[in-house]
């Protein structure tokens, strides 16, 4: 089904729901104890507006033949997939605090097949690229009308396989793939320009043969209006590198590599952020206005 464009209004509607999907990773990761913030604030508006405007998908019938697959290629930012699959309706939003406790089925990278809505278990950097364009590859052989869109970490970049996967895309014109880059500046260690120089990222995807396009990562308008025009483009994969702030929302978190890989670890800091995020920095209406 071809993307619709958005109105005002549900773009409105969508930023209320990327912060109430952000206030669920926090609690979630508090109580856990463990994971990962940076990423998952960073993302929840790509998540929002895939899960509740591009993607073509059905919570009650997570198998459906003809269901648009996303592949999350960096699975350690799962909290914020965990998240949106429960506000989309796949499992209850109650089992997010089983987060990485023993037996639960929200482990700390997904795990396919444990839960529904997951199209793949991700754990090494630098898969999830190569499994969306065999999905894609097959679409296309199949003649589906299905689309596969694969959501990738800047850090990803330095793995070798990326660039196996984009040569693959290219040579088999894998239009019916839009892969979309969290591009925060960071890693683990560190800031991604120091660890392992990345730019000219654009020009490095277009030499391979994509489509690239460019766009805020916060902006609802921006992730569908880049998702449509990826629709159009014919003979060629789509990579959209969306600018992000890594921890977004949080002003102790943002752009701290130091809260790539860990939760809020106090009550005090949880309560903060909870409170930075009710209204976004002035950005949104508060859910009690």
């Amino acid at each position: 089904m071809p993307i619709l464009s958005i109105s005002s209004e549900k773009q409105r509607a969508l930023e209320k729901k990327a912060n109430a999907i952000r206030k669920d990773i926090l609690e979630m990761l508090f109580e856990a104890g463990s994971g990962h913030s940076a990423g998952p604030l960073g993302m929840a508006d790509v998540f929002t507006a895939m899960y509740f405007h591009v993607l073509d998908h059905d919570s009650k019938n997570p198998d459906w033949e003809d269901r648009d697959r996303l592949i999350l290629s960096n699975g350690h930012i799962c909290p914020v997939q965990y998240v949106t699959l429960a506000h989309a309706g796949y499992f209850p939003r109650t089992e997010l605090k089983t987060l990485r406790k023993l037996g639960t089925r929200l482990q700390g990278h997904p795990h396919r097949g444990a839960l529904p809505g997951l199209e793949t278990t991700s754990g090494p950097l630098g898969s999830g690229l190569g499994q969306a364009a065999g999905m894609a590859l097959a679409a296309k052989m199949d003649g589906k009308p299905w689309r596969t869109y694969c959501l990738v970490s800047d850090g990803e970049q330095d793995a070798g396989n990326t660039w196996e996967s984009a040569m693959f895309a290219s040579k088999y014109h894998l239009s019916n793939l839009t892969a979309i880059m969290d591009r925060n500046n960071i890693q683990i260690d560190g800031n991604t320009e120091d660890i392992m120089p990345l730019e000219p990222l654009d020009h490095k995807y277009e030499s391979f043969g994509w489509h690239v396009i460019e766009i805020n990562g916060h902006s609802i308008l921006d992730i569908v209006e880049a998702c449509r025009e990826a629709e159009a483009i014919q003979e060629k994969p789509v990579m959209i590198i969306a600018n992000t702030i890594p921890g977004y929302g949080v002003e102790f978190m943002e752009n701290k590599f130091e809260w790539h890989g860990k939760p809020p670890g106090t009550k005090e800091e949880l309560k903060e952020a909870l409170e930075d995020l009710r209204t976004l920095g002035g950005k949104i209406e508060s859910e009690h206005q």
